[in-house]
Formats: structure tokens, C-alpha cells, sequence
């Protein structure tokens, strides 16, 4: 039987490490998402640097099996919008990016999220020694972002990856293999999301962060469940649908 983890509280700064090599289903109430990891994952608090500068609060969720490693990274853009309105109380007079529109938002506040699925996916592709593989357009129960995979020239290694916006928050979920192993199927296809009552979350319908939230259209209707390993064919490998996975060195700066 499959073993689950459900974290109800926040999680800060560094956890214990791995303590178990088996698979098991990780609920994250907190950041909204779960995921299949091999044991108990590290959780480590960050900053991320977004492309307008904003300093934002995030987390790394990361996990070794053999030679393999696995993380999620999740960086919180809801206070955003707040710290673009400070910034612009120190501007000079007059200031373009500070006076505000309806489109760019106090300090383009409004762009930065919009832009926040291709600023993480250049800084994935841009890591000195790595080659782009694959660059598409992906979704994990109906919401949408980018799919990557990538390959380190210096050792063969293989990154698998997707990143997506989902309720204000950037998810960078990656999965790295060595040169000759199979993609990270188990991994790949068991993400999903959850509410805030641990409830899953699967869209009957794309679900769009810009428009779902800066734009306040309509959220799709969804059922429960999704981002199921198990009821998917845990060990199928790649191809087409759901894929996840990643690369280490996209986390703060």
C-alpha cells in the first residue's frame, strides 16, 4: 500500500533528509500541490529574484533516489502586487514603471506574473553547459505551462521539467536522471493539486493564471482527484501527455 504524507503546517528552512528510499504519495496543503517523491523530502526556504526585481518568498522540495534527484520549487507571487505599491512610494516623481496602468500594474507588478512561466523556463535553459532538448506547451490536470527537458553536456544527465502557475504560485517541478536512465515516469506523471482542505483539483477546462486571477475570469468547474501515479500506469515511460521533472540551480539568486 502506498504510503501518504499530508503537511498541514508551514514548512521552513531545512527538514530532515530522506530517511526512506520507497515511493510514497507527498500531499503539500500549504503550497497546494502533490506529488510523488522516493521518501521524505528536504523542504528549504528561498528567495527568488523575479524579472522585475521582486524579491519573493519560496520553497524547494527535493529528494534523491540513487543518482536521481527530484524537486519542486514553489515561489509565492501573491504579495506582489503589495511590494510593487511600496516600490513606488520611493520612485522619482514622475516615474513611468511606478505611476501604474490597469495592464502593467504599480511597478509592472501585473506583467512579472504574466511573464513568470518564461522568466523561470529561460532561466532553466540559459544554465552554463546545458542543452535544450525539448521546449512545448504542456498542462498537469488542466493547468497550463511550459514543458523542458534539458541535457548537461559535462555528464549526460537528462532533465525533465514542467513549470506552471497555479492560484499566484510558480511550481518548478524537475526530476534529473544520469546518462541512460529512463525518464522519471513515476514522477513525471504523479503531479497534481490540492485545495486548501487537501481535497485534489482537476480542471474540466484550461486553467490560465492571468486570466483566472489577474483578470478575474471565472475559475473552471473541476472534480477531485488528478495527478494520480497509480490510477495513471506509475511506470509507464515519457511520451506523450503528462510530464514533469527538472534540473538543479533554479532556485534563488
Amino acid at each position: 500500500m502506498r504510503a501518504t504524507i499530508i503537511v498541514f503546517g508551514l514548512l521552513i528552512s531545512a527538514a530532515a533528509p530522506a530517511f526512506a528510499q520507497d515511493w510514497a504519495a507527498y500531499q503539500n496543503i500549504e503550497d497546494g500541490f502533490k506529488v510523488d517523491f522516493p521518501g521524505q523530502p528536504t523542504v528549504t526556504t528561498i528567495t527568488w529574484k523575479s524579472e522585475h526585481d521582486f524579491m519573493l518568498p519560496g520553497r524547494v522540495y527535493s529528494a534523491d533516489h540513487g543518482k536521481e534527484h527530484y524537486a519542486v520549487t514553489v515561489v509565492d507571487y501573491n504579495g506582489i502586487e503589495q511590494m510593487g505599491i511600496e516600490r513606488a512610494k520611493s520612485c522619482p516623481p514622475g516615474a513611468e514603471p511606478c505611476l501604474g496602468s490597469d495592464l502593467a500594474g504599480i511597478g509592472y507588478w501585473k506583467h512579472d506574473v504574466r511573464g513568470a512561466i518564461l522568466y523561470a523556463t529561460a532561466r532553466m535553459i540559459k544554465q552554463p553547459n546545458v542543452a535544450l532538448d525539448e521546449l512545448t506547451w504542456q498542462q498537469e490536470d488542466l493547468v497550463e505551462g511550459h514543458q523542458v527537458q534539458i541535457t548537461n553536456k559535462a555528464d549526460g544527465s537528462r532533465t525533465f521539467a514542467f513549470i506552471g502557475m497555479h492560484q499566484m504560485k510558480l511550481y518548478i517541478v524537475e526530476g534529473t536522471v544520469p546518462k541512460g536512465y529512463p525518464p522519471p515516469a513515476l514522477f513525471q506523471t504523479s503531479l497534481g493539486w490540492v485545495d486548501k482542505n487537501g481535497d485534489g483539483i482537476r480542471y474540466r477546462s484550461i486553467y490560465n493564471n492571468e486570466f483566472h486571477v489577474i483578470e478575474h475570469y471565472p475559475v473552471p468547474p473541476h472534480t477531485g482527484g488528478g495527478g494520480d501515479a497509480a490510477a495513471q500506469g506509475a511506470g509507464r515511460q515519457g511520451g506523450g501527455g503528462r510530464r514533469g521533472g527538472g534540473a538543479n540551480g533554479n532556485q534563488a539568486q
